[in-house]
């Protein structure tokens, strides 16, 4: 999904909201979880060094160490690709909640993940709300995405295993798959392989918010 972080683009479309921040305009104003401290949490949990950390997962020691300081907040594309290296889920590093065989999420206690610090919030070029953290055993991932256009062109994407399925709810949503380039209009819907190159942004001036359900392949 997206992604255009100094990595890419789910896989950053998150990173690279490198100075994103607290949630946008119009986000949920449910419990916003910081997922830089739990990502630090689990690596000393496992008794790793940043570097080691690293090694496992293929990113920087530089940009873990970013994260884990909330310089720069993680795209979901980046979180699968840490729980993949680890045998686990992105709830390992979202949690927050205690797991069931099903959990329902009322609109207020939706879980945001937090994007740095609290400055430049209008800068983010997305933000994610959690709507499966709960549920014990998923295999899914759902998030409700609110994209932000981009101030330039997307210079990456993001690729990873599993497969993702995203549907437009409002907005219009640019989306770079490949050699595809395509724009989604709301009612739209998109299903493809994650380990294709993609990034996903607004395509408008204004905010686009979509559905996006992500399997890990795991």
């Amino acid at each position: 999904m997206p992604e255009f972080t100094r990595d890419e683009t789910l896989d950053d479309v998150m990173s690279e909201m490198a100075k994103e921040a607290g949630a946008g305009e119009g986000a949920s104003t449910g419990f916003e979880v910081p997922v830089g401290e739990h990502i630090r949490a689990y690596r000393e949990s496992r008794g790793m060094t940043v570097q080691q950390f690293a090694e496992a997962t293929g990113f920087s020691a530089a940009l873990l160490t970013q994260i884990e300081n909330r310089m720069v907040s993680p795209s979901l594309g980046t979180l699968v690709k840490i729980a993949n290296a680890f045998d686990t889920t992105v709830s390992s590093f979202i949690g927050g909640k205690e797991e069931r065989e099903f959990f329902i999420v009322r609109k207020e206690d939706r879980t945001t993940v937090s994007r740095v610090g609290l400055k430049d919030v209008e800068k983010s070029p997305y933000t994610y709300e959690s709507l499966g953290a709960g549920k014990a055993g998923r295999k899914m991932e759902p998030f409700l995405v609110r994209l932000q256009p981009l101030s330039e062109p997307p210079t990456a994407r993001s690729a990873h295993d599993g497969e993702e399925f995203l549907y437009v709810l409002s907005g219009r949503v640019a989306v770079c798959l490949g050699a595809l380039s395509d724009v989604l209009e709301e009612g739209d819907s998109i299903y493809y392989n994650s380990t294709i190159p993609h990034h996903v942004h607004s395509a408008e001036q204004g905010e686009a918010v979509i559905l996006a359900v992500i399997h890990a392949g795991k």
